[in-house]
């Protein structure tokens, strides 16, 4: 199973972001999809999931300014990042719970950097 993302950049606090995640390879189905965030120094950190079924749980820090959502017969994940602030400035990892053979397993994408400047 491989976890493709796209998006990030460079951005002014306030501004906006776009992250995808397209998941491809062998598998049943995937179940949890997300984004964590690894800011230097810090461990890493769940950001927002959503479940197979559409609910959503978000990081008290992005709740009402970051929106998940995910296209599952693409098996894509995406986030929008509205009203960042340079707290946000993070490597983001895509993380998916695919559904194998012989049960699920967890796996991460390559990491996108957002950096946020002041």
């Amino acid at each position: 199973v491989q976890l493709q993302a796209s998006g990030g950049g460079l951005v002014q606090a306030g501004g906006s972001l776009g992250l995808s995640c397209a998941a491809s390879g062998r598998f049943i189905s995937i179940n949890g999809m997300g984004w964590y965030r690894q800011a230097p120094g810090k461990s890493r950190e769940l950001v927002a999931v959503v479940t197979s079924g559409g609910s959503t749980n978000y990081a008290d820090s992005v709740k009402g300014r970051f929106t998940i959502s995910r296209d599952s017969a693409k098996n894509t994940v995406h986030l929008r990042m509205n009203s960042l602030k340079p707290e946000d400035t993070a490597v983001y990892y895509c993380h998916a719970v695919a559904v194998l053979g012989l049960g699920a397993r967890g796996y991460w994408g390559q990491g996108t950097l957002v950096t946020v400047s002041s």
